[in-house]
């Protein structure tokens, strides 16, 4: 089941590469400001879409000035028919909001510099629920943060109508696949605990960035794993730039995912980093329980996870009635404790009493250490031969007794008692016996 979306589509969605102003004009700096150098540092005036001044220039002639420094690529269509052999359909990896995904592969042959690898290349849907702007917001974002637990961004395509991105390839997919996919092997507690941690020290690098970042739409499906397990946090299409200065809040239409967007964000459109918290929340939860956040295959006390499994996060006794059944046991009670623990505290309906996502890290990083876990699966191992027993050796048993012996000892108690009637008889009654 695939959670419902709340989401809006921009009205200034340009048909070409040519820029088209998305914020009030009082808002756009002019365009002889100098650019500063993108680093991978927080330190940097990092640019936001008002930054994108010049109407003159096209898009891509914009982005390329402004993104200059940032390792970028600027990738022509006929580049990502290369990439992605025509957009073959035994490349396709799978469609979301954003457009089709297909798997690709660059190297130097491609263009100067480019290290060989495989490539993940999403194609925006234009009649899709994200729209350019979703696209825009992303090659700023992606193209000016770096961290180990963010998705890289290699480089884009904007030339006439088309808009499409290049990411590094994550060949566990997502977390959601790993976690909810039929007939797949069970993610074990250690692995559960390190995808929370990195995905956990992602949200925070957002937050206490010196141009803080708000997510948006933080879930499981957006995690996602490489080979051993790390998780990386993807599409930033809903990301915004938090509040700064005086400012508690940002104020936005709602927009994110239903069952992971925080109840006062619904409720108010006031968008902080407390909600980001909210949402990593329910995605702990869906690691403890194995359970979707929304699910309405399950009988409606149960469908929505937070609710239902509230009322079991701070009692010892019960919280097993929701682990995993998956886990089959083989999980640190002590650090399930403390998981659900931290996961109430982020789920307070009160966004004051949330911890911020630095905690949420300490809280969790000695989690992954827990050794309490139960003991894996009984295998039996046979005991070794004897020095005297030669391999295929059988010890002999002893034979059941035949139906000959077992009528030899009916007819023995048969002979008995007629003897014992013969000399009670009157015939006998006179013979004396010694």
């Amino acid at each position: 089941m695939t959670a419902a979306k709340m989401k809006w589509t921009c009205g200034l969605v340009p048909t070409s590469c040519y820029k088209v102003a998305d914020e009030p004009a009082d808002l756009l700096h002019p365009s002889s400001k100098p650019k500063k150098p993108v680093s991978t540092q927080t330190s940097f005036h990092r640019l936001s879409l008002s930054d994108l001044s010049n109407p003159n220039s096209t898009l891509s002639e914009d982005l390329s000035i402004s993104l200059k420094g940032s390792n970028l690529h600027a990738f022509t269509l006929a580049e990502m028919r290369v990439i992605t052999q025509n957009f073959s359909s035994s490349n396709f990896l799978g469609e979301g909001g954003f457009g089709p995904v297909h798997k690709g592969f660059v190297d130097d042959k491609l263009r100067h510099g480019l290290k060989a690898q495989s490539v993940a290349v999403k194609l925006l849907d234009l009649d899709g629920s994200q729209g350019h702007r979703e696209w825009l917001t992303e090659v700023l974002f992606l193209g000016q943060l770096r961290h180990p637990h963010l998705v890289k961004l290699i480089g884009y395509c904007c030339e006439d109508e088309h808009r499409l991105l290049v990411y590094e390839y994550m060949p566990r997919g997502s977390l959601e696949n790993q976690l909810f996919r039929r007939f797949s092997v069970s993610l074990s507690w250690s692995t559960r605990m390190k995808i929370a941690v990195g995905a956990a020290k992602g949200l925070a690098f957002l937050h206490e960035a010196e141009k803080p970042v708000i997510y948006r739409d933080f879930k499981a499906s957006n995690i996602l794993l490489d080979s051993d397990f790390t998780p990386k946090l993807s599409d930033f299409g809903l990301a915004i730039d938090g509040p700064e200065g005086d400012e508690t809040h940002v104020s936005t239409r709602v927009m994110g995912t239903e069952g992971y967007a925080a109840p006062e964000y619904i409720m108010t459109g006031h968008l902080t980093a407390m909600s980001d918290v909210y949402s990593f929340g329910v995605v702990l939860l869906e690691l403890l329980t194995g359970r979707r956040s929304v699910d309405t295959t399950r009988t409606k006390r149960e469908q929505n996870l937070v609710e239902y499994a509230r009322p079991f996060l701070n009692d010892a006794r019960k919280l097993t009635r929701i682990i995993d059944p998956r886990l089959e046991g083989q999980f640190s009670e002590k650090g399930a404790q403390k998981a659900a623990a931290l996961a109430y505290q982020c789920l307070s309906h009160r966004p004051k009493t949330r911890p911020n996502m630095s905690t949420v890290v300490k809280t969790l990083e000695p989690l992954t250490a827990f050794d309490d876990a139960s003991i894996g699966t009984f295998v039996y191992t046979a005991p070794p031969q004897q020095q005297h027993e030669k391999p295929g050796y059988r010890p002999r048993t002893p034979p059941p007794r035949s139906p000959v012996n077992r009528q030899s000892d009916s007819d023995r108690n048969r002979r008995r008692e007629v003897h014992k009637n013969v000399m009670n008889s009157p015939l006998h009654s006179g013979v004396r016996r010694r």
